[in-house]
């Protein structure tokens, strides 16, 4: 009984990696190559190649030590590559028409 949760447990964690890395290689596929010049990034080739890697091992290998290995650079390619090509494509707050300097409640104004 709890060596078959366990199995379950794993094919979700499994599951998750893979549908997290395909996820990364579609957005790095789909951002432009100047962006990742622009941001002081790995080029596009370089992350279409980690991550379609990552992918590749979470369906067909499923190597544990891989796997994590492609994780790692899953989540490199979410909290630092994907922002600062946002940021340099003109996404995120900036689309709102807010500067950069406004908060969530408005313009910040040092203090004054």
């Amino acid at each position: 009984m709890l060596m078959t949760a366990f199995g379950g447990l794993m094919w979700l964690i499994y599951a998750a990696m893979f549908v997290l890395a395909l996820v990364a290689l579609v957005m790095a596929a789909v951002a432009r190559e100047d962006a990742y010049r622009a941001a002081d990034k790995q080029n596009k080739v370089f992350w279409l190649i980690i991550l379609g890697i990552t992918v590749v091992v979470d369906l067909w290998l499923q190597m544990l030590f891989l796997q994590i290995a492609g994780l790692i650079a899953t989540i490199v390619f979410f909290v630092d590559v994907r922002p600062a090509l946002r940021q340099v494509s003109g996404g995120g707050r900036g689309r709102r028409g807010g500067s950069s300097s406004d908060g969530p409640y408005g313009p910040y104004n040092g203090g004054r």
